[in-house]
């Protein structure tokens, strides 16, 4: 009996001490629900600390409010001047370390910018615009060089780029050395070089997808500044146009596949080929286009005839091109509005490298658009240079579908295909009628610039459309 009471009694200590500690230990698990954390971790304190002179430290610690966690510190770090030997950085709990791997240039100002390194641990909250400075000297230098990176075809900006200055002013410094000073975009393009020397400086914008800070790629993004640009208290801004030097074949063209190779155990001779008809309609406004799956080594134009309305009516003027990869024939002529055509493509009249032909006569049947499916387009552009030989472009998806050489502020087309067109104004230099790339070895020439406007025009069919632009000529 007096074991099962004592039994009784020490299950009841052990209830009454379990809900003494239990909220001890509710403290320490994470609440569940209720609002996300979204502030970044606030910077403490810096040992040496921010804008110290005269440092000779080898290591310098950040303390923060909260646990951190720093992200691919190789990439977003980045100390000005730049030092031959990177240095490493280590992160425990609340607190970071760098160590300076590199000696110090005497008398210089340096700047360690973390960019998007340092984040919270729990939700990834990012600690922005964590930059630390100091000299070895006696002061801390205070100028400063602004400006932004647009991309010189299009006029938009990539924030991928990174500007850099050098001091040398060789052009082969920009591949053969790093640069002194390197600043990054912001989603605008912008950049800024703060806490510099009094001194000249050669300005450069690259992509840097190799990380060696150094243009040695003519596909890879670059721009410079057309005259060296110097360090100042005032904060003027300098416009970088980037361009590819040798862009090769372009993401607007369409790229040819390999030709084809004949197989033991193909037997099918039929010429094969796709047309430009859509919905069995022929764009009152552009050419018939044959795309040929290989490339046409023998084209009889007599064998190619094109007859009007159910009557048959032959349509004389009529124009037979193929292009140099063999593969695209353009068929022009003027089209008629609502008119059915017949294309009689005869026997034998095209063969292609691996020797497949039209096998028999054959008949492609088809209407025309009504002009009711276009619409009238009026543009008033205001602001426009012409003495800069303005090129008005129209894009869709990043491709230049139309491109019209302006004569005056006003452009009129009676008939327009419909749909939604990004406008831009392509001042061209060499006036002819395209946009042209820029080269910095030999003779230097910036690229042709590009602006876009911020308006879309909408052109809807069968429809007056009046838009009135401003350009922002520069």
């Amino acid at each position: 009996m007096n074991q099962r009471w004592f039994i009784i009694g020490l299950l009841g200590i052990t209830s009454f001490v379990s809900l003494l500690i239990s909220p001890g230990c509710a403290n320490i698990v994470p609440p569940q629900g209720g609002p996300r954390d979204t502030i970044p971790p606030v910077l403490l304190k810096v040992i040496p600390g921010d804008s110290s002179t005269r440092f000779n430290s080898k290591k310098i610690d950040f303390y923060f409010d909260e646990y951190i966690d720093v992200q691919d510190p190789q990439t977003q770090l980045l100390i000005s001047p730049l030092p031959t030997i990177n240095p490493t950085v280590d992160a425990r709990l609340r607190d970071l370390s760098v160590r300076l791997k590199d000696s110090l240039l005497p008398n210089t100002t340096y700047t360690i910018d973390f960019g998007k390194a340092i984040k919270d641990f729990t939700e990834g909250n990012i600690a922005k615009d964590i930059r630390y400075v100091f000299s070895t000297g006696n002061y801390i230098d205070s100028l400063e060089i602004y400006g932004k990176v647009l991309l010189a075809e299009t006029g938009k900006t990539d924030s991928t780029l990174i500007a850099m200055l050098h001091t040398d002013p060789e052009d082969s410094a920009v591949y053969k050395k790093k640069p002194a000073y390197i600043a990054r975009l912001d989603k605008e393009g912008r950049f800024s070089f703060k806490n510099l020397p009094n001194q000249t400086f050669y300005l450069y914008a690259l992509k840097d997808e190799s990380g060696m800070r150094r243009y040695n790629d003519k596909k890879q993004l670059f721009a410079f500044a057309p005259k060296p640009v110097f360090s100042s208290l005032q904060k003027d801004s300098l416009t970088l146009y980037a361009y590819i030097s040798d862009p090769g074949t372009v993401s607007t063209l369409t790229i040819a596949a390999p030709e084809a190779t004949a197989k033991k155990t193909d037997t099918d001779k039929r010429l094969k080929y796709q047309t430009s008809i859509q919905n069995n309609q022929q764009d009152i406004l552009l050419p018939f286009l044959f795309q040929f799956e290989n490339r046409i080594k023998q084209l009889d134009s007599t064998g190619i005839r094109l007859y009007r309305d159910s009557t048959y009516t032959v349509v004389d003027s009529v124009h037979l091109n193929l292009d140099t990869t063999g593969r695209q024939l353009t068929l022009t002529t003027s089209w008629e509005e609502g008119q059915s055509y017949h294309l009689i493509l005869t026997k034998g009249a095209a063969e292609d490298s691996l020797g497949k032909q039209w096998i028999k006569t054959d008949t492609l049947s088809f209407t025309t658009k009504r002009k009711t499916d276009y619409g009238k387009l009026k543009i008033r552009l205001r602001g426009l240079d012409m003495s800069q030989q303005p090129v008005l472009q129209f894009v869709q998806s990043e491709r230049v579908v139309k491109a019209i050489r302006l004569t005056g502020p006003l452009y009129e087309e009676a008939l327009f295909y419909p749909g939604e067109y990004q406008i831009r104004i392509l001042l061209d230099k060499n006036d002819n009628g395209r946009w042209d790339t820029g080269s910095f070895f030999g003779n230097r020439k910036q690229p042709e610039q590009v602006i876009p406007l911020e308006k879309r025009v909408t052109v809807k069919p069968n429809w007056l459309n009046e838009y009135e632009l401003e350009t922002g000529s520069r």
